[in-house]
């Protein structure tokens, strides 16, 4: 390792108490999407004491900053993500009771929440490469700006679109962040880009036997617009997709015509583009029922997040420091725990990574990692996948990619094959195998950054590469005036 990288991964390992620290909190936490306020303040007092200049309340949300160190360019930004989840419990495994999969699932209550996509872990990686970068930029007298992105919201209103509506990335030449998986990789290939909006049909109320001709229902309207958006799928891409909850059914009382009655729907498809031509069509399909049953529709929107813009150049800087790096070692403990937890789900022999569901010889090497590594835990690198990939998930780090060239890792930090927003991912981001995946993280995107504060020319190849790959444009998917809520 080079005496740069070695400052700031030195740095990294120093402050490993506080890192931890604020990871745990945030884990205890639990605080749900655009309501992370303790977990904001944290931070925001945290990079303040490490001497980092902090900005509060980015697009008008309050729970969003962003905190600064050094002069000029180039400007490195780093996304940090610390929203939880509702519907899981918290799980701390060091009461073995707990890992009683059928005791957990009977103790889920709707009010409960946890870190069940591992954003506990997610922000304190990307703060501690801030704060390993910093030393970096400050002992070697190097211009350049560190940023850390506090971006909340990540589960439910798509903060980083907000920011992207607003032009906040283009005012950085490169975004690097991580993701808690179940593998050691680099992250490529396209996602789903998604867009929600809330339908609330008005009617009429009157008695559905004595005056039926004097009600107009609202509950008819929505009904009709799921009608509606069935006979659409037959007519819409293959990648596309629409989902919808009934949040609203207008009462308790079928003898009452429903004044009032509310859908969420959910579009998603692989490029923004096609996202927002399909979000149209649904959109004229809920005017239609309001027509049909003589209703009125109010359209709310609520978020909406770009497909990923994959960045070959950074994912090779990317791999080339993870690779020396290496990966997370494991103790006994720790994989006597990681094989507990993988017992409690279906799935944990299958083949990791990205590249292993597109092309069979990869997934072959992948498997033969797995046997060679013999734990439920994947301490190892998987080769870097260069063939195209797509994963029908959504992320808004893909607003981020369409405006300044991005890359992503993973970092093992559950066992293999661990179900996404699950107990077992709750239970591992607060034990030692969850910190040690974030604090590995921080240390590879520290060094990947001084990568490109270093050679100007990796900027310049992957600003060419992103350009090439967005030649037809940014479809923004958060509209002009639009507010983040949930």
């Amino acid at each position: 390792m080079d005496k740069n990288k070695k400052i700031a991964v030195e740095e990294i390992e120093q402050k490993e108490k506080l890192i931890y620290d604020v990871a745990d909190k945030i884990w205890d936490y639990a605080e749900l999407s655009l309501n992370e306020y303790k977990s904001c303040d944290l931070y925001c007092k945290v990079m303040e004491d490490e001497g980092f200049e902090v900005r509060k309340g980015l697009s008008g949300i309050a729970t969003a900053f962003m905190a600064s160190f050094g002069n000029g360019k180039p400007v490195i930004g780093l996304l940090a993500e610390y929203d939880a989840l509702s519907g899981i419990p918290k799980c701390n495994v060091e009461n073995k009771e707990h890992l009683d999969a059928p005791k957990l699932e009977s103790s889920i209550t709707s009010d409960s929440s946890a870190h069940g996509c591992g954003h506990n872990l997610l922000g304190a990686g990307a703060m501690a490469a801030a704060i390993g970068i910093k030393k970096y930029l400050k002992e070697s007298g190097r211009e350049g700006t560190v940023i850390l992105y506090g971006c909340p919201g990540e589960e439910g209103c798509a903060s980083k679109a907000f920011f992207a509506r607003d032009g906040l990335w283009n005012n950085i030449d490169a975004a690097l962040t991580w993701h808690p998986s179940d593998c050691n990789e680099v992250v490529t290939g396209s996602s789903n880009s998604c867009i929600q909006v809330k339908y609330t049909f008005k009617g009429v109320s009157s008695h559905a036997s004595a005056a039926p001709e004097k009600g107009r229902s609202a509950l008819d309207a929505v009904e009709l617009m799921n009608i509606g958006v069935q006979f659409l799928r037959e007519h819409m891409s293959d990648k596309a997709r629409v989902h919808y909850a009934i949040t609203d059914a207008g009462g308790m009382s079928p003898n009452v015509v429903q004044a009032r009655a509310q859908v969420l729907y959910m579009v998603r498809s692989n490029h923004v583009k096609e996202a927002l031509e399909l979000q149209e069509r649904v959109d004229k399909i809920a005017e239609g029922a309001a027509l049909m049953t003589d209703t009125t529709v109010e359209r709310i929107f609520i978020d909406g997040m770009s497909d990923t813009v994959t960045n070959r150049c950074l994912e090779k800087v990317a791999y080339k420091n993870f690779a020396e790096l290496g990966v997370p070692v494991h103790t006994d403990w720790e994989l006597n725990l990681a094989k507990e937890i993988a017992l409690t789900y279906e799935g944990s022999d299958k083949n990791p990574g990205i590249g292993s569901s597109f092309d069979e010889e990869y997934a072959k090497k992948a498997a033969s990692l797995r046997k060679e590594n013999g734990s439920y835990m994947n301490d190892f690198l998987l080769p870097h996948y260069m063939g195209d990939a797509f994963e029908a998930s959504s992320t808004d780090v893909g607003d981020v990619s369409y405006n300044c060239p991005t890359v992503q890792i993973h970092v093992a930090s559950w066992p293999n094959g661990c179900p996404g927003h699950s107990w077992q991912n709750v239970a591992c981001g607060g034990t030692s195998i969850g910190k040690k995946a974030l604090l590995h993280a921080g240390k590879v995107l520290a060094a990947t950054a001084i990568d490109l504060f270093e050679n100007e020319d990796i900027l310049k190849e992957s600003l060419s590469e992103l350009k090439e790959r967005t030649k037809d444009g940014y479809n923004c998917p958060i509209p002009k005036g639009a507010i983040a809520k949930i």
